[in-house]
């Protein structure tokens, strides 16, 4: 059975177990929010610490901490920071929406871990969770500023790179296609001829411009409401403590973080986080579009368009033998469609910043590292097992634009419009080519052969 010890905050005792390095506020809020068993991510806990390590650093300089009390909040700190304290980190993310439950959780663990260094017991707030750790610190600032950090980070780290991984994947594609000829759709059906290459070409550029924006759109995750304490006003703290704790942030993260412009906008509204949220949703929206569109070409491989050949990966079906499913697209569309889905729940908790403070960020942080995630792992796996040996069939890309109607379109200019359209309902409907049809319609074969080149109609003509 589990064992406890007392602890004691402003609402009174509560049971804590025995060697719990949390204290009284974290066992009330995990009694009072056992909604999803989610805890915070562990991004957003690395945030933390690093907030509580600078902080302490930060109060020590300023005379504010002794240097003992500061050493070993900031090695408890590193350790948070580390990862190794992470199973003291159980409240559920719906909990309150200031996200003070686990700020109170990192204080709490950071104080009885600082505590046990200095061998004190736990629960003796020789280290104090408040008077300590949070000093010159509020939930309202600290939790937006771990947001940020967090997302920031991760962008950094794992999505950006991604993205330019797929990116040069995508161009080396467009050069590898460059001279495969194939019929261009539009509305689902034949229109005229276009390149492969020049497909591919389009596709690079839409993951170029969507990095473009997630890199633009990062930088408002670098401004930090630390500082604002309460409301944006700064009671309680040195003002010359957010600059000093935040260039330490942005010193160990190598990132420029930098103190918020305006403290109020930084805590009543989350508009940094929501832009960057939607520029994820965006990155969602081309990727799905062009994981379908492979999908589709490499539809078949006899019945479909069957102009891309895709890497077998796995059996496609349980009944079918042989079967072989576009499953890398399938997966990266379904990671789109619930990047879109956290994007969404992201804009609704946006609303509620109501007065000086959002009250629903942690839901918020937890949508936003869920779709960093998801994009950067979705892409690299559709990157290195769908798209590195995706092939052309040059033979089929050939056939089918043998096959369309669609390159009637060049003799407009030579036969004019209604004329070019005539030849081709007689071609459908006969079965014959528009070759043989326009020579019958007294084209002569030198111009047919000159305006009927699929080659000639992949550029513009001077």
């Amino acid at each position: 059975m589990t064992e406890y010890r007392i602890e004691q905050d402003s609402l009174g005792t509560m049971q804590v177990p025995v060697d719990a390095l949390y204290g009284a506020q974290t066992a009330r809020a995990i009694e009072n929010f056992p909604i999803s068993g989610t805890p915070l991510p562990q991004p957003m806990l690395r945030a933390l610490g690093l907030i509580k390590k600078h902080a302490a650093k930060a109060n020590q300089n300023l005379e504010l901490l002794s240097a003992e009390i500061a050493e070993v909040i900031i090695r408890a700190a590193e350790e948070v920071v580390e990862g190794k304290l992470d199973d003291q980190f159980p409240v559920d993310i719906f909990q309150t929406g200031s996200g003070t439950s686990s700020n109170m959780n990192t204080n709490e663990v950071i104080a009885n871990r600082a505590a046990r260094l200095l061998g004190k017991t736990l629960g003796s707030k020789a280290i104090h969770p408040n008077d300590h750790v949070n000093l010159g610190q509020s939930s309202n600032d600290v939790f937006p500023s771990a947001m940020h950090i967090a997302c920031a980070e991760q962008i950094h780290q794992n999505l950006l790179p991604a993205l330019e991984q797929l990116l040069q994947q995508l161009a080396e594609k467009a050069d590898e296609f460059k001279n495969v000829l194939k019929i261009g759709r539009t509305h689902l059906q034949d229109a005229t001829p276009i390149k492969l290459g020049q497909v591919f070409s389009g596709y690079a550029r839409q993951v170029e411009l969507t990095h473009e924006q997630i890199a633009n759109n990062i930088n408002r995750l670098f401004e930090l409401a630390l500082g604002g304490t309460a409301v944006g006003t700064g009671i309680n703290t040195h003002p010359d403590f957010a600059a000093k704790a935040i260039a330490g942030i942005a010193n160990e993260t190598g990132l420029p973080f930098r103190e918020a412009n305006n403290h109020f906008e930084a805590q009543g509204a989350k508009d940094g986080l929501i832009a960057a949220s939607s520029s994820l949703k965006c990155c969602a929206v081309s990727l799905f579009k062009i994981a379908n569109d492979i999908r589709f070409l490499g539809s078949g491989p006899r019945c479909g368009i069957g102009e891309l050949i895709i890497p077998s990966v796995q059996p496609g079906s349980s009944i079918m033998p042989g079967k072989i499913n576009p499953v890398m697209a399938e997966s990266l569309m379904q990671v789109c469609a619930q990047v879109i889905g956290n994007d969404a729940t992201v804009s609704l908790c946006g609303l509620s910043g109501n007065f000086e403070l959002n009250v629903m960020m942690p839901v918020m942080a937890y949508n936003v590292l869920q779709s960093i995630e998801l994009l950067s792992q979705g892409i690299k796996a559709f990157d290195e097992k769908c798209l590195d040996g995706l092939q052309a069939d040059e033979k089929r890309c050939g056939d089918l634009l043998e096959q369309s109607l669609a390159l009637v379109t060049a003799l407009v200019p030579e036969i004019g419009y209604d004329r070019a359209a005539d030849l081709a309902k007689k071609a459908h409907k006969t079965g014959k080519t528009l070759r043989e049809l326009a020579l019958k319609d007294g084209v002569a074969a030198a111009t047919l052969d000159k305006l009927l080149d699929p080659a000639s109609m992949t550029e513009p003509k001077s």
